[in-house]
């Protein structure tokens, strides 16, 4: 077991030790706030029911630069399969083992030293700097960074730009960026039938034998080609749910669930309009239930994909591609205010599993990473 830490790796052993699952913080904003203040940010918060929203600002001028992220968690599941304890934060063969550690207190824990070593330098840089964190994202996300952007556009303080540190990198760390991602829409479809005995089916109306025809056709529409920006649209199937358990019984109705991650080459009303007629063509008895939770958005390349690229290369060597694919994030609700928005954090490829890790002096780049981005934003000279 390594001991050898960092600023940055001390911070994020305590964030992670926070067993802090959606919507319970367990203090991990309270710790991060005590210590901004300390470097002049302005401590507000704007909780929503269980749910703590930390919004903290140095500086009233523009431009305004946001790091945005969470520090919730999803469950570990099951403990015993972990190497260690999900929450004690171990250091195994320079990788930190914890729930969080990367997605994403890493992320979390990268910005805050950033911006303190970048404030100790600069303290009078132009512009300002705030951090916007909620303990929502994995869950509902109804009452985090939403709640946080609304009331930012009410009393109109707007966000120039704003990186949020999710774990977008691929197969080496330094290799993805975010810059825009597809929306997500959801589906509760019920197809009604009639319950009966197995044994007497003309006396019953099977649903589930109804809708399969619709639902293989479903799976194989080609909704779209993408487009420079974006890939296609996918739809994929999640739950189906039918019947009382019992094997001599019909089912009454069947409910299946499916999501669309779509791009802006189709809209939710074509969608909708596709798939209702594909009801009404196999003449299902249906109710579908929507659920818009994303619309698609794009940072095209400028002054931040520029800046976070350049200060990527210097410290990786790694030229990070531009990408929009994956799942949702809370970049969606800040986009649609007219901010600059990107993601940018450690390897995803431990995200929500048993013993997920993150290595430390990936951590420890990110935030050099970060520095350097604010340093091109908040201290160079505009050509």
């Amino acid at each position: 077991m390594s001991t050898t830490t960092s600023n940055t790796i001390d911070l994020l052993i305590d964030l992670v030790q926070r067993d802090s699952v959606t919507p319970d913080d367990k203090g991990c904003q309270t710790m991060i706030a005590e210590r901004l203040a300390r470097h002049g940010f302005v401590i507000e918060w704007m909780n929503s029911g269980d749910v703590t929203n930390l919004w903290a600002r140095r500086g009233t001028q523009g431009p305004l630069m946001v790091f945005a992220g969470h520090t919730d968690v999803v469950p570990t599941g099951d403990v015993a399969a972990w190497t260690s304890p999900p929450f004690s934060a171990e250091i195994v063969d320079g990788y930190l083992c914890g729930r969080g550690a990367a997605d994403m207190k890493g992320g979390v824990a990268a910005m805050i030293t950033a911006v303190e070593r970048f404030i100790h330098k600069t303290p009078e840089h132009k512009g300002s700097i705030a951090m916007l964190l909620t303990s929502d994202e994995e869950g509902p996300a109804v009452d985090g960074t939403a709640v946080v952007i609304n009331t930012l556009v009410a009393r109109q303080e707007s966000i120039d730009y704003c990186i949020v540190g999710e774990p977008t990198s691929s197969t080496r760390f330094g290799d993805t960026i975010r810059n825009g991602r597809r929306g997500s829409l959801g589906a509760r479809m019920t197809i009604n039938g009639k319950q009966g005995h197995v044994a007497y089916p003309h006396l019953a109306d099977n649903p589930v034998h109804k809708v399969a025809p619709a639902l293989a056709e479903l799976t194989g529409i080609v909704w779209d080609e993408g487009d420079e920006h974006f890939p296609p649209t996918t739809l994929q199937i999640s739950n189906i749910n039918a019947g009382t358990g019992a094997t001599n019984v019909i089912p009454g109705s069947v409910v299946i669930e499916f999501n669309l991650r779509y791009s802006p080459a189709t809209t939710i009303e074509q969608i909708k309009t596709c798939i209702e007629q594909l009801c009404q063509k196999h003449e299902l008895s249906f109710q579908l239930d929507w659920k818009d939770s994303a619309r698609p958005f794009i940072t095209e390349p400028g002054t931040l994909t520029g800046a976070l690229q350049k200060s990527i290369e210097s410290h990786t060597g790694s030229n990070a591609t531009l990408d929009t694919g994956g799942g949702t994030s809370d970049g969606r609700f800040i986009a649609p205010t007219g901010a600059q928005v990107i993601e940018f954090g450690p390897l995803n490829s431990t995200i929500h599993q048993v013993d997920e890790r993150i290595l430390c002096s990936d951590i420890d780049t990110l935030s050099s990473i970060y520095e350097s981005t604010l340093e091109h934003l908040l201290n160079e000279e505009e050509d």
